[in-house]
């Protein structure tokens, strides 16, 4: 009997150990067929936010270089920020992509912070950007978040492995607008599409601030840059921008930190940035992040 017992134990043990592989295999193979179906999609955006671009080499309108004479009559706060981040004949950023590291804050009131990674294209005629973020909620289990604004519409999507919809929504209303918003708050990365040559009116407020309106079609984003003692950008807010709150979108103030600034391809930009809703109960920060990388495309290539 003994005998028997011990058998009955190890062919119990065996059937767990195969059962406990083919799960396993079944969570890589769901893994690596979610990354190439979400990665199809991403694709598929990708071409539609190339498609949706002005060719900048061949425009007789758009400027390829920054000339510092077209500062003049903006805000002098304005003006030093851009004598600080840009040199004469600067080429303008047709492109960019953006590589970062960091931690979302995956719950909307609590402190729930999963780190995650990310690549970023934006184009800035016509204003596009395409994120796409892979999101570590455990081991082995992810999720694709991915934000854009392309030829205007906009889109927030969630997916568990890539494959299982967490949260999605798209348009070109409320969500169109809050996506037009988070391109023109991100355009210290690229500073020169701040430029007025690039369609971008400034207005003062005080000493180290001032208001920046830009229009794509129907959208209209309207932001205040806050600028630093050393006239570079601090932070960038907006009085209301839609947020998810479950399935519903909700208008709230939103606001954008920047810091740690370094050159890059003869421009200055941030390192490291942060982004927070203010919500009634205090400022709940949902976004840190710190560049990997950034490569550049140039009107006058």
């Amino acid at each position: 009997m003994p005998f028997r017992a011990g058998t009955s134990n190890v062919t119990w043990f065996i059937w767990l150990a195969l059962l406990a592989g083919l799960l396993a295999l079944c969570a890589v193979c769901l893994t690596t067929y979610g990354a190439r179906h979400w990665a199809r999609g991403v694709q598929l955006l990708t071409n539609g936010l190339e498609a949706a671009r002005i060719d900048t080499r061949t425009s007789a309108v758009l400027p390829a270089h920054f000339r510092s004479h077209e500062l003049a009559g903006l805000p002098t706060v304005v003006q030093r920020y851009f004598r600080a981040v840009l040199r004469e004949g600067q080429p303008i950023v047709s492109a960019v992509t953006i590589e970062m590291t960091g931690n979302l804050n995956m719950s909307a009131k609590d402190e729930q912070w999963k780190s995650f990674t990310s690549r970023q294209r934006v184009v800035t005629r016509r204003p596009g950007f395409l994120w796409d973020a892979r999101v570590s909620m455990r081991p082995g289990v992810s999720v694709h978040v991915l934000d854009s604004y392309i030829a205007g519409i906009g889109l927030m999507h969630a997916s568990m492995l890539g494959l299982f919809t967490v949260a999605r929504v798209n348009g070109e209303g409320v969500i169109a607008n809050g996506e037009f918003m988070r391109f023109f708050a991100e355009a210290m990365w690229y500073p020169t599409a701040l430029l007025p040559s690039q369609g971008v009116r400034w207005d003062p407020v005080d000493a180290k601030s001032a208001n920046a309106t830009i229009v794509d079609g129907p959208q209209r984003a309207t932001l205040l840059f806050r600028f630093n003692d050393a006239a570079l950008i601090d932070s960038v807010s907006a009085d209301a921008r839609g947020s998810m709150v479950g399935d519903a979108v909700v208008m709230m103030p939103w606001e954008c930190r920047v810091s740690r600034y370094a050159p890059c391809d003869g421009m200055t930009v941030p390192s490291i940035g942060e982004a927070a809703w203010i919500r009634p109960e205090g400022r709940l920060p949902y976004f840190h992040g710190a560049l990997t990388s950034l490569t550049y495309a140039f009107a006058s290539q």
